[in-house]
């Protein structure tokens, strides 16, 4: 695999799992599952493999989405970044990403493992809106559509051991300790979002002036 790929691949690892954030959802499945410890490895592997499904879903329908919609990979570098940005700004502060936040909703009898914990806790919004915008970036370079592929599994599986060894993470951890974490990578999700849009924007104006 040469640099580039590595580089690219290594990219998008970092961007998704900054925007996944484990660590952030960590404290959200020890209260989700408080009532039913037993259950808590079965519950976690299927929210883990239906993220898995969705991101991929993406992965490989992204770029028919973009085509459909006749949007350019430009306009979206721009729009990702901005929706990252905004992902990550109550980060910033140590609290969840806005668009991976679940919405104030009973529970009831629902399936806690596709709602709200794969959807939107793990493959949300800004996940769907990352792993598009890096098809783009991708072109037709399957090599680069095979590293993102990588780096989608990888994530989940990192997503999985945190979540797995929650209850002793939050004890290793404390409050604080994941509060930092959420803070740092939202540093990093900030300035990843603004790089999005200045990529956008010299493509764009590359391809107005025919440079």
């Amino acid at each position: 695999m040469d640099q580039e790929i590595l580089r690219f691949g290594l990219a998008a690892f970092v961007t998704l799992l900054v925007v996944v954030d484990p660590p952030g959802v960590v404290p959200l499945f020890v209260a989700l599952t408080q009532d039913e410890p037993q259950r808590r490895t079965a519950i976690l592997t299927r929210a883990v493999l239906i993220a898995l499904g969705v991101a991929l879903f993406f992965l490989v329908a992204g770029r028919t989405v973009l085509s459909y919609l006749g949007v350019t990979v430009h306009a979206f570098s721009i729009s990702g970044g901005i929706l990252l940005f905004v992902t990550a700004m109550p980060m910033l502060f140590g609290q969840r990403g806005g668009l991976q936040a679940p919405q104030s909703k009973e529970r009831g009898s629902e399936d806690i493992s596709v709602f709200p914990l794969a959807m939107p806790l793990l493959s949300g919004p800004g996940t769907i809106a990352t792993i598009l915008l890096l098809t783009s970036q991708a072109g037709n370079d399957t090599r680069k559509l095979g590293a993102i592929g990588v780096a989608i599994a990888i994530v989940f599986i990192v997503s999985f051991i945190s979540l797995y060894l929650g209850s002793r993470l939050m004890k290793l951890l404390g409050e604080g300790g994941v509060h930092i974490a959420t803070r740092v990578m939202g540093i990093v999700l900030a300035a990843l979002a603004v790089q999005y849009v200045l990529n956008g924007i010299t493509g764009y104006s590359r391809l107005l002036t025919g440079r």
